[in-house]
C-alpha cells in the first residue's frame, strides 16, 4: 500500500514538472496515460484535478497565472519589468555565441548569459505565483540559481541542452522555495494548534474546578509531558491564564 501512494505521488510530481516545461499545461492525454492505470474513483480524479489546478496548471491550455498574482506581485513585477527592458536585446546566434563562450568558462559570457535568461526567471516565477511565495522572492531564488548555473555548465553535453539545463535549475529553485515555506506554514500551523489545545484544555479545567490549574494536570489531561504544555505556554507569551506558574516549573 505504501509503495502504490509512493508510486501514484511520485507520478504526480513528473507530471507537475512535464506541465512546467510545457508552460503550465498538461494535455488530457498525459493526465490519462498516468492515472488511467490507477483505477481512481470519481472523486479520486476530482482531488487529482484539484491539486492540478491549486499549481496553476491547466489542462489542455495554459493555466491562468495571471490571476493567481497578488496586488503585491503585480506592483513588484511592474517596476522589475520596466528595468529588464533596459537590457539590451539579442538575436538567437548573439545567444548561441555566448552560450558557447560559457560553456568554454568565459566569465563574460557566463554574466552576459545570466542578463540574457533574467527575463525567462520573471515567466517562470508566474508559474509558481499564488503558492505561498511572493513572486520577488521567486525571481530572487531563480536569479541565485540562474548565476549559480551558468558556472556549472560543464554538467551539459552539449549546447543544445545549455537551455534545458539552466531553467530547470531556475524552477528547482522556485520549487524548493516554495516546499520550504510550505514547510514553515505546517510547524507554525502545528505550533498553534498546540497552543490552541493547551488553552483549552486548560479552560475548559479551569471552567469545572473553578480555579487554575497546573501544567500537570493539563498534561494528565492531553496526554502530554509537562514540558510540552510549559512550552505552549511560553509560545503563547504567557496568555494562557488558566494555568499557574506560567513557564516556570511548580
Amino acid at each position: 500500500m505504501e509503495q502504490n501512494q509512493q508510486a501514484f505521488m511520485a507520478g504526480l510530481e513528473q507530471l507537475k514538472e512535464t506541465a512546467r516545461l510545457q508552460g503550465n499545461m498538461l494535455t488530457q492525454e498525459q493526465i490519462d496515460e498516468e492515472f488511467g492505470k490507477w483505477g481512481l474513483s470519481a472523486k479520486q480524479l476530482a482531488l487529482v484535478y484539484e491539486y492540478l489546478s491549486q499549481n496553476n496548471i491547466g489542462v489542455n491550455e495554459p493555466g491562468n497565472v495571471e490571476e493567481h498574482l497578488s496586488g503585491e506581485d503585480v506592483n513588484f513585477l511592474e517596476m522589475y519589468l520596466s528595468e529588464l527592458k533596459e537590457l539590451p536585446v539579442v538575436t538567437d546566434g548573439e545567444k548561441r555565441a555566448v552560450m558557447m563562450s560559457a560553456l568554454a568558462q568565459d566569465k563574460d559570457a557566463q554574466d552576459k548569459l545570466v542578463e540574457i535568461y533574467l527575463p525567462d526567471v520573471v515567466e517562470l516565477s508566474k508559474l509558481y505565483a499564488g503558492q505561498g511565495v511572493l513572486v520577488e522572492d521567486l525571481i530572487g531564488e531563480g536569479n541565485v540559481a540562474l548565476s549559480m548555473g551558468v558556472t556549472m555548465l560543464e554538467c551539459v553535453e552539449g549546447i543544445d541542452e545549455v537551455e534545458g539545463f539552466l531553467v530547470k535549475m531556475i524552477m528547482d529553485a522556485m520549487e524548493t522555495a516554495i516546499g520550504e515555506d510550505s514547510d514553515n506554514r505546517e510547524i507554525r500551523e502545528n505550533v498553534l494548534g498546540r497552543v490552541n489545545e493547551v488553552n483549552d484544555k486548560a479552560k475548559e479545567l479551569y471552567d469545572s474546578l473553578l480555579r487554575k490549574v497546573s501544567a500537570k494536570e493539563v498534561a494528565d489531561e492531553l496526554g502530554l509531558s509537562e514540558d510540552n504544555v510549559r512550552e505552549a505556554v511560553r509560545l503563547s507569551a504567557d496568555h494562557i491564564d488558566y494555568i499557574t506558574g506560567g513557564t516556570n516549573a511548580e
